[in-house]
């Protein structure tokens, strides 16, 4: 069994950023909250729905994303990269993240950190559509 870490302050360095005088609020938000966005000609028919970033007046982040990704039974996003780091959490469905190096089964449950420029895409094996939530940092476009 692992044992826990202990940390201060949540583990975060000395803040760079001033604390405000007046505490921000928080925004609260569901996903027919977010923009959809489809991700380019070459993508579709995946799409997403972006609820936490700087174009969604509901909530807008400065430094982050947080969006949905669903992918159809079938569909394919094809290898391609960028600069923004992302995490992909697979929420619902099945399917196979395709890298360089090949193919790796992944399903609910499933997190995949995918590092600047690291190639990557992801195909929906399954018979319902997939549901991925991801995170970016920074923000895409």
């Amino acid at each position: 069994m692992s044992a826990y870490k202990v940390l201060t302050g949540h583990g975060a360095p000395a803040p760079t950023i001033p604390k405000p005088k007046v505490a921000p609020r928080p925004s609260i938000v569901t996903v027919q909250d977010g923009l959809p966005v489809i991700y380019g000609a070459e993508t579709v028919p995946a799409c997403g729905v972006r609820v936490v970033h700087p174009t969604n007046p509901r909530a807008r982040s400065k430094n982050h994303t947080i969006a949905m990704l669903y992918i159809p039974p079938h569909a394919v996003m094809e290898l391609h990269s960028h600069e923004t780091e992302e995490t992909y959490c697979v929420l619902v469905g099945t399917g196979k993240l395709l890298t360089e190096d090949g193919e790796r089964d992944v399903g609910p449950g499933t997190f995949i950190y995918l590092p600047s420029w690291c190639m990557h895409g992801i195909r929906n094996t399954g018979l319902t559509t997939m549901e991925v939530l991801l995170a970016t940092s920074p923000p895409n476009p």
